[in-house]
C-alpha cells in the first residue's frame, strides 16, 4: 500500500494498548541509507490557552505501528522520549 505524507497527516494515532488518543501525524522520519521509515512524529498539543507553549512532540518507533486504517494509525505501546539533540529536528 502506498500512502503520501499528506494522507498520513490526516490519520489520528491511537494506542491499542490503552486506547489513548495521541493526535495526528505531523512528520515521518526516514533512514536515507536504506529508505525505510523509522518513526512517526505527533506534534505536541498546546497547553492551557497556549500560554505555556506546546508540549513535547511524541515519537513512535516504526516497530510500534500495528495497523493503518482509513482515519487512524493503531500503535502498540507508548511514545518514546525524544533523544537529546533531536528536539529541534522534530519541531
Amino acid at each position: 500500500m502506498l500512502v503520501s505524507l499528506e494522507d498520513l497527516r490526516e490519520k489520528e494515532v491511537i494506542s491499542i494498548t490503552d486506547g489513548s488518543r495521541y493526535g495526528y501525524i505531523g512528520d515521518v522520519t526516514f533512514d536515507i541509507a536504506d529508505g525505510k521509515v523509522r518513526e512517526l512524529v505527533v506534534p505536541g498539543r498546546r497547553r492551557f490557552l497556549g500560554l505555556f507553549g506546546p508540549r513535547e512532540n511524541l515519537v513512535f518507533p516504526w516497530n510500534q505501528v500495528h495497523r493503518f486504517g482509513q482515519e487512524t494509525v493503531l500503535i502498540e505501546g507508548t511514545p518514546k522520549p525524544l533523544r537529546e539533540g533531536e528536539k529541534e529536528r522534530h519541531n
